[in-house]
């Protein structure tokens, strides 16, 4: 059966229940057809940014200048750890208010955003468990790239991350080195250094 990527990135698989890992350039890989991956005699991968399993990006719009995000591949949608959520109507569309701790293990640093909701979905987290969360899209940026992506609210406070960047998120964009971290770089990390405690960002 020929190979399909499951996201453009350096994980790609022949079938849910064989997945391939390889590390080194697309001509390294284990199947003879590669023709699905070139364009113009060239790899469609060649343009994708590389990035690690966990990275620093921010969101102009909703006002939060950086946040630390896993990069899993293994989750088809965005999650945002969220608390405070409120919903309410601004001419005649449905609104999203809440607040998140951008900084792991910290809860001194409160940002409050407001989004509009696109969508109120069933979503089945790691666990098995179904809740019904918000979806917000709103314009993130990485390591340069900026592009719309669709994020799901709720409350990730016991996860080790903040942020979890689905595939949805990554396909056609980025490649994904899962053995390497911080391919964007870490200046970002430094956004809330200095900053009082107890600080509220509106």
């Amino acid at each position: 059966m020929r190979p399909k990527i499951l996201f453009s990135g350096i994980l790609l698989h022949r079938g849910e229940n064989n997945p391939a890992y390889f590390r080194g350039s697309v001509q390294d890989l284990p199947w003879k057809d590669l023709s699905f991956l070139k364009q113009n005699g060239k790899s469609k991968l060649d343009s994708y940014p590389v990035i690690g399993w966990k990275e620093w990006l921010f969101f102009p719009e909703l006002g939060i200048p950086a946040i630390k995000a896993k990069i899993d591949t293994g989750a088809r949608t965005s999650a945002l750890h969220t608390f405070s959520l409120e919903t309410f109507e601004q001419e005649k569309k449905l609104m999203v208010r809440f607040g998140i701790h951008p900084v792991q293990k910290k809860r001194d640093i409160e940002i409050y955003c407001v989004a509009p909701v696109i969508d109120y979905r069933r979503i089945k987290d790691s666990g098995g468990h179904i809740e019904k969360r918000y979806v917000i899209e709103t314009s993130a940026v990485m390591g340069g790239v900026q592009w719309p992506v669709q994020i799901t609210l709720t409350n990730r406070d016991k996860m080790m991350f903040r942020m979890l960047l689905g595939r949805r998120a990554l396909e056609n964009r980025f490649i994904v080195n899962p053995w390497r971290s911080y391919l964007t770089g870490k200046k970002l990390s430094k956004s809330y250094s200095g900053m009082e405690k107890n600080r509220r960002i509106l």
